[in-house]
């Protein structure tokens, strides 16, 4: 198992217009398009990898997190699994790609996403 990199990084902001203000007119990123969660957020695109922003009253308690880009989540997933580590898959929802969740031994928060169009 490996690796391929950084997709994405997850950051809580109080007020989302403005930090989508800040993050597009003061450092220049792109706005994405962003499925429907059910809570409000916003995906940008920082020069090939993500910020998202996720809206949360409270931002210490948000859903902070990190994503490692993977080129096959379901071989990922058993690796994982076969060395004792709990991972929740999700059902793919497109847009998002496919996507499973874990914690490191702190509690940290980490999400596995093998983006649509990419193939095992």
């Amino acid at each position: 198992m490996k690796m391929s990199g950084i997709h994405h990084v997850a950051i809580c902001v109080r007020d989302e217009d403005e930090a989508l203000a800040f993050y597009t007119d003061k450092l220049g990123l792109t706005l994405l398009p962003r499925p429907d969660f059910g809570f409000a957020g916003a995906w940008l695109d920082a020069g090939g990898q993500q910020v998202h922003l996720m809206k949360a009253d409270d931002v210490a308690q948000g859903g902070h997190h990190f994503a490692f880009l993977v080129d096959n989540l379901d071989e990922t997933v058993a690796d994982l699994r076969d060395k004792g580590v709990k991972v929740d898959v999700v059902p793919h929802m497109k847009g998002a790609g496919h996507q499973a969740f874990l914690h490191d031994p702190s509690g940290n928060f980490i999400e596995l996403n093998q983006p649509d169009g990419i193939t095992p």
